[in-house]
């Protein structure tokens, strides 16, 4: 009996930590995602609150931020897959995606 448990508890720390790596293992990093935006988003959108001058035609990160429509699963898709919008597939990588994605919701506040 006393083997049974230690057995379900091994296995109970190995999926733990099998499901921690499993999460990409750093959070997203809002100042890398600032420093995407300067560099990619920031000709077309109002990229940060400092930023003066953008298309008028495309919503601010601080819109889109606070959009119902955009939670970070669906902007992070988009940002994945922008097929049928204006924008252009910068080719992002997921990490590059979750700080950018972080970036944006940061902006809503």
């Amino acid at each position: 009996m006393q083997i049974g448990y230690r057995r379900r508890s091994s296995l109970g720390v190995a999926a733990a930590l099998l499901v921690a790596s499993a999460g990409g293992g750093t959070a997203a990093d809002s100042a890398k995602g600032r420093r995407i935006a300067e560099r990619w988003c920031a000709e077309c959108h109002v990229a940060s609150p400092v930023q003066r001058r953008a298309s008028d035609a495309v919503p601010t990160f601080s819109q889109i931020g606070r959009s119902e429509r955009f939670s970070e699963a669906k902007l992070a898709d988009f940002l994945a897959n922008p097929h049928r919008s204006r924008m252009p597939n910068l080719g992002l990588t997921r990490s590059e995606i979750a700080d950018l994605v972080a970036y944006i919701r940061r902006q809503a506040r």
